[in-house]
């Protein structure tokens, strides 16, 4: 017989060393996965970590790949700890660029302090009303929030399109005459540029910091208010957080906005560290919203690890772009997030679970079994 019974006690060093020996085991498994396709392992390592870190330019692409990722990826964990599934960051983040977009425009003239103020709260709000919605939904309807959070996705992608291919609306170009031949959204001024962090040739965004600090904040937020004891209860035990009489309708509620607003500051990113206009089309292939559930995953909702995790998966999108031509295809950068995303999952499992192997038990004979006869749990 073979039982999986989860496991009480996990000691620290285990907690440590089964991520470290996952990655391994991941750079294992991509290195056949390399020698198959025809690439030598250890010389394509080389050049993705030269892609990444060392090369010219390259560290700062990399925290260029990591800042949305680092959005995205709280806003997932810190939904999905509380076993809400939100699956909307990527339709929140859309809404995100809308908002912090539609400030910058408005508000262009600003003192560029209180203007980047108001573009962040601008892509706040936005994301958090737009999670609102399957989160509403959820607590008073029990509706599946996957499916609508996802669904919403689309609506949000085509609503941005619409607001810059076909209507006239206050984000669209309408003067230039490239954009009278070719739709696109008005550039924001330099005001609402945001600044970065500029360390030698390195330029470190400056929302990747607003990232890091919004994860610190977090992480407190989860483990020593009550609000964060009761998004723990609620995510280990929903029975125990209803019989306890927390108010889970109200928790999953602002669980959802919170979630949402960390996407809808991804996209304020966006617009203000990087692309200075609402691009619908440049927005939905990067696809950061879907990439952040990874990120998510291989922290283990831990919002210090969110931000480690992005930059390394910052660094592989990165490099992934750098090496991408006819003998290295772009689906085999993806063949090796999945890798590591598989990896760091089961060691993930093998640490919070263990698998028993025993001997059939045998149960004594019924009152009414013939004298005997054995009968056998199977």
């Amino acid at each position: 017989m073979i039982a999986i019974e989860r496991s009480l006690d996990t000691p620290r060093w285990q907690r440590i060393a089964l991520p470290a020996i996952s990655l391994v085991i991941a750079a294992i498994i991509a290195g056949i996965v390399l020698v198959a396709s025809g690439h030598d392992p250890v010389a394509t390592y080389r050049q993705i970590y030269a892609a990444s870190f060392t090369s010219t330019g390259a560290l700062t692409a990399t925290f260029v790949y990591a800042t949305p990722l680092l959005f995205t990826g709280l806003a997932v964990a810190i939904a999905f700890r509380m076993q809400v599934w939100n699956i909307g960051g990527e339709g929140q983040l859309y809404m995100g660029a809308i908002g912090a977009s539609g400030v910058g425009l408005a508000l262009g003239t600003w003192p560029r302090p209180l203007l980047i103020v108001m573009m962040m709260l601008g892509g706040v709000v936005a994301g958090a009303l737009w999670a609102l919605i399957p989160g509403l939904l959820r607590a008073f309807l029990r509706t599946n929030e996957i499916l609508t959070s996802l669904m919403l996705n689309y609506v949000a992608g085509l609503f941005m399109y619409f607001l810059i291919y076909d209507s006239d609306s206050f984000w669209r170009d309408l003067t230039s005459p490239t954009a009278l031949v070719f739709p696109q959204g008005k550039n924001l001024l330099p005001n609402a540029s945001w600044p970065g962090i500029a360390i030698g040739s390195f330029s470190l965004p400056f929302g990747f910091v607003a990232g890091v600090v919004l994860a610190v904040l977090l992480l407190a937020l989860i483990r020593f208010t009550r609000f964060g004891f009761e998004m723990r209860v609620m995510g280990d035990s929903p029975s125990a957080a209803s019989y306890a009489g927390m108010r889970t309708r109200r928790a999953i509620v602002s669980v959802m906005a919170l979630s949402g607003a960390f996407a809808g500051l991804g996209g304020a990113s966006q617009i203000g560290d990087f692309g200075h206009v609402l691009d619908p089309r440049g927005l939905q292939q990067a696809q950061y919203g879907y990439t952040g559930i990874v990120v998510a995953a291989l922290a283990l909702y831990n919002p210090l690890a969110v931000v480690i995790v992005s930059i390394l998966i910052g660094a592989l999108a990165n490099a992934g772009f750098a090496l991408q031509g006819p003998s290295f295809p772009s689906g085999l950068v993806g063949t090796m997030e999945g890798i590591i995303l598989f990896s760091v999952l089961g060691g993930e499992f093998l640490g919070r679970y263990r698998i028993r192997i025993g001997r059939t038990l045998q149960r004594a004979p019924a009152v009414d079994d013939e004298p005997g006869s054995l009968s056998v749990e199977r």
